[in-house]
């Protein structure tokens, strides 16, 4: 019975010995990285460009053109804005700061087939599929990814970068 009893206590301090050593590795691994500095971006901070008329994009942390860099960047529309179907070569996370952003899912750009996002909202598009959306008021939103971030439209007629844009 002695004897039982020790093989019990040692199983006992190895399960638990164990336990802990699991849990440390877990927490060391769950613990985000040590960096030299920290960012604070202010609004009044944040520099918009034109990326098509009714619409700006700014950069807010890291270079969405760089491979494997991550990024923030945000997109504010003014009035009525459409984004026609388009796609991105890496998954887009999208978070509504603010206004209503209508968003759907395919190549066509069907109104009636959207989902209405409001202030707070997320949605995740993984890469390659393709979405369109728009905004019928003051919207902002804010995309996080891993680059590059590059828009590719369906109808190569919609980039407003080939100055055809709608």
């Amino acid at each position: 019975m002695a004897f039982m009893r020790t093989v019990m206590r040692s199983l006992s301090v190895v399960l638990v010995l164990g336990c802990l050593s699991s849990l440390s590795a877990f927490t060391q691994s769950q613990t985000p990285p040590t960096s030299s500095h920290h960012t604070i971006v202010a609004p009044a901070d944040v520099r918009w460009k034109t990326l098509r008329p009714g619409a700006e994009i700014a950069v807010v942390s890291g270079d969405p053109d760089k491979e494997g860099s991550p990024f923030v960047i945000r997109f504010r529309y003014h009035g009525k804005a459409r984004i026609p179907p388009h796609w991105h070569p890496v998954d887009e996370h999208i978070t509504v700061l603010s206004g209503t952003f209508r968003f759907g899912m395919g190549e066509r750009g069907d109104e009636s087939a959207t989902t209405a996002l409001r202030a707070g909202a997320y949605a995740f598009v993984p890469a390659k599929m393709a979405h369109y959306a728009w905004a019928d008021d003051d919207t902002t939103l804010q995309v996080h990814g891993i680059g590059p971030f590059v828009i590719n439209y369906v109808n190569p007629a919609d980039d407003p970068a080939k100055g055809r844009g709608k």
